[in-house]
């Protein structure tokens, strides 16, 4: 359990992280940038994807705090530019998970609404985060008066 716990928080966060900030909210789109992080989830997703040969879930047999920990990650891999369909381990597990009935019920929080869901619906809509974040690096940058 500690061993996925930590491959999701030392691994798969960050570096899904720094692909969902080059993909979406770089200032100056840095190729390069998008790329190394995109490439790094995919290597880490191909892990993953490896781990589910033949399970359901990642540890026990059983859906686990290691299994949600991931999820929030792996359900938002179009936000930074990564297909799950190249995972289908992976993307089988995630709609697994998706359609547990309390699943269903935390995706609606803060809001009332699945915003993936909501990006299903319309690629195009307007970035619910994007304020959010450049807010954060706004605030940064006039601490440390740049």
């Amino acid at each position: 359990m500690l061993q996925w716990l930590f491959f999701q928080n030392a691994g798969v966060g960050p570096m899904q992280g720094q692909a969902n900030h080059f993909f979406r909210y770089a200032p100056t789109k840095i190729q390069y940038g998008i790329e190394r992080y995109q490439n790094e989830t995919k290597r880490l997703y191909a892990i993953l994807d490896a781990r589910l040969q033949e399970r359901e879930y990642l540890v026990g047999g059983r859906y686990s705090i290691a299994d949600m920990s991931s999820f929030t990650w792996v359900r938002w891999a179009p936000w930074a530019g990564v297909d799950l369909d190249t995972f289908p381990r992976l993307k089988a597990w995630c709609e697994r998970i998706e359609k547990r009935q309390a699943v269903k019920r935390g995706l609606l929080v803060p809001g009332g609404e699945d915003q993936i869901e909501r990006l299903r619906r319309d690629p195009n809509v307007e970035d619910p985060f994007q304020k959010w974040v450049m807010q954060g690096q706004k605030e940064v940058a006039e601490k440390h008066g740049r």
